[in-house]
């Protein structure tokens, strides 16, 4: 099944994750992987303490971080978010190119929401969308999972179109979640949304009296997912949970299961990582689709 089955087969109740896999489509020279931006921020923070020029075998990217972190105890209470906030510079700048525009566009005619794990404001700009908040008086900078990027304000996050961000965004450097300590605290947080207070765990999750419901948490739950141009390795520890988390859900109350698909191109995936990647999928209850080129992802079905 292709990209463009997915969407049209579930036009009526889709809703997708994106990756940065769509700002480094097709070869663009202005985005960095997640790799590259660690290495730009330790060469600025800590020059003198790792000199690579690649991340080392044997640790995560989120561990990575949280050890630049460590080598920047000294810092003043002032510079404690100096690190986030460098990468948030970094990113500032990127433009929208005409596929994001295209992708952007057929989420609006789905009227499907989207999720994003990037932290810049790309898809906003190539939407022209505003800021919109589903619980101003409960919003915070740090955690901002109550607001989203739009065309109109919506009751239920699973109302419509807009566009969601999973570990934080630019505008909001302190919400910007790149280390292993990071993703433990959106753990935590979701956590107890998810399950504080409950006699019977997950109960409530289609309802509109769950903490989670003005978040985009309540998309996870509620929607069919289609997920692109994110690896989801090892160490992406936080979104893994989430979808172990859905996966529970659904086995619990299986009148209220959705579907959902991980699509990524074949030459994506070359070593032998595939095997377990597959398993994962397969037993949270998403499919994995293989494309035959990146076109076929980020490109033609957005057309």
């Amino acid at each position: 099944m292709s990209l463009r089955n997915i969407i049209e087969r579930n036009r009526n109740d889709i809703a997708f994750i994106v990756g940065n896999g769509i700002n480094r489509y097709p070869n663009n020279p202005d985005a960095i992987s997640w790799d590259h931006l660690l290495l730009k921020l330790w060469q600025k923070f800590a020059p003198d303490a790792f000199k690579g020029d690649r991340v080392p075998k044997g640790i995560t990217l989120t561990e990575f971080y949280d050890l630049l972190d460590l080598s920047n105890a000294q810092l003043e209470p002032t510079q404690v978010y100096a690190i986030q906030k460098e990468a948030a510079s970094i990113m500032n700048d990127w433009n929208f190119r005409p596929h994001h525009r295209e992708f952007i566009l057929k989420a609006i005619e789905l009227n499907a929401p989207v999720l994003t794990t990037n932290f810049d404001m790309i898809l906003p700009a190539a939407g022209n969308l505003e800021q919109y908040y589903m619980a101003s008086k409960s919003f915070t900078d740090f955690y901002p999972w109550t607001t989203y990027y739009g065309l109109e304000q919506h009751v239920s996050p699973t109302d419509g179109f807009g566009v969601w961000y999973i570990n934080g965004f630019v505008k909001y450097y302190r919400s910007i979640r790149l280390g292993l300590t990071h993703y433990m605290g959106c753990v935590e947080r979701a956590r107890e949304f998810l399950h504080k207070g409950e006699n019977n765990p997950f109960n409530g999750k289609n309802q509109h009296e769950w903490r989670g419901f003005n978040t985009w948490l309540h998309i996870i739950f509620n929607k069919n997912l289609c997920i692109f141009g994110l690896s989801l390795e090892e160490n992406e520890v936080f979104i893994r949970w989430l979808l172990i988390e859905r996966a529970r859900y659904f086995k619990k109350f299986p009148d209220r299961a959705k579907k959902g698909w991980y699509v990524a191109s074949a030459s994506a995936n070359p070593d032998d990582s595939l095997e377990g990647k597959k398993m994962f999928m397969r037993s949270v209850g998403l499919e994995f689709i293989e494309t035959a080129n990146y076109d076929e992802i980020y490109d033609t079905p957005w057309r």
